[in-house]
């Protein structure tokens, strides 16, 4: 059966991380606010912890789920070919709501699904994501939601979709935007926008100047 945890309330916020650390070592889900929506996260070095997430939101291993991570340097570890470009983007918009495709390192020991060698990372803007990612390292998660079902809000409508296939929900309020992250593709020989969400193409454009390809 799932548990929930009320993180709002800061006396006893410190002891449910650090279940939700021990509970994601062990290979099991949550449910974690973050600046954006709710997200469904798993150990990003957990193959069958990947594969659970995945088969929570009913979505095949050709949608592989995002990583996130609790500090920008982190992307030395996890992106081949840190470039000026990156750094720009994470320097100007981390912690928030922008997503960075860009080659994976080759010698990560990870299976999240078929990512043709790249890498989806972010750093939210949230305190209670980014302490439990201190505590954890980078999990992959995706937005708390059936596949095809609106992202939740809400931790209500997280386990309303979900239900027992996540240990712990971390209810941390109500995330009024409901718009998931941006998107953008570095992957390629041109940079460009894959998702649209909360920050704005021309923003992006001006340390982008070639991006392209403006996504829906």
């Amino acid at each position: 059966m799932s548990r929930r945890f009320d993180v709002t309330q800061a006396e006893i916020r410190d002891l449910v991380l650090d279940e939700c650390a021990r509970v994601s070592e062990a290979g099991n889900l949550l449910v974690i606010p973050t600046d954006t929506v709710y997200g469904i996260a798993a150990d990003a070095f957990n193959a069958s912890a990947v594969a659970a997430l995945l088969a929570a939101k009913g979505r095949g291993r050709d949608m592989p789920p995002p990583v996130l991570v609790p500090r920008a340097e982190t992307v030395f570890g996890l992106i081949d070919g840190v470039d000026e470009r990156l750094l720009a983007l994470t320097s100007r918009f981390w912690p928030g709501p922008l997503t960075i495709i860009a080659p994976a390192q080759p010698s990560l020991d990870w299976d999240l699904g078929e990512t043709h060698g790249t890498v989806a990372v972010r750093m939210p803007d949230d305190d209670c994501a980014l302490a439990l990612l201190s505590r954890t390292g980078p999990l992959a998660v995706s937005s708390a939601n059936i596949s095809g079902q609106p992202a939740a809000t809400s931790a209500d409508e997280a386990q309303e979709m979900l239900g027992d296939s996540v240990d712990i929900y971390l209810d941390g309020g109500v995330r009024s935007s409901g718009l998931a992250s941006t998107i953008v593709d570095l992957s390629g020989d041109v940079p460009r926008i894959v998702r649209q969400g909360p920050l704005a193409a021309a923003d992006l454009a001006e340390i982008l100047p070639e991006l392209s390809d403006q996504g829906d």
